[in-house]
């Protein structure tokens, strides 16, 4: 039997951009995607402190090193930039691999989305 697990999660990091007229997703700097385990086109849900809205998209690569998270599409209309967010990804597992499955969780600096060391 497969479950759905956490596999990997950004936790609060600042949007820095809201791009309305986009064809959707979400930009994350490429540093972040790294220590986060993400790929590009990856499904992931992204979830708004602010406001509490939370959407599925999926990730665009960003510029490594710049700390950009950028809201494209109808998705600027919830999240704008300031507002703090949680990225989170999941993955299907074999429920008994999943008792010793461990996610992958970051904690960026969120005045500069900068990974802390």
């Amino acid at each position: 039997m497969l479950i759905g697990v956490l596999k990997s999660k950004i936790h609060c990091v600042t949007v820095t951009q809201a791009e309305l007229d986009y064809i959707g997703s979400i930009t994350i700097d490429e540093d972040l995607m790294d220590a986060a385990d993400l790929i590009e086109n990856e499904q992931v849900h992204v979830l708004n402190k602010r406001n509490g809205e939370r959407i599925i998209t999926y990730v665009i690569k960003g510029k490594r090193g710049s700390g950009i998270i950028c809201l494209n599409g109808p998705a600027a209309l919830k999240f704008t930039p300031g507002d703090v967010v949680i990225i989170i990804s999941y993955t299907w597992i074999d429920k008994n691999e999943a008792k010793n499955f461990r996610p992958k969780i970051i904690f960026p600096d969120t005045s500069t989305n900068k990974l802390i060391k």
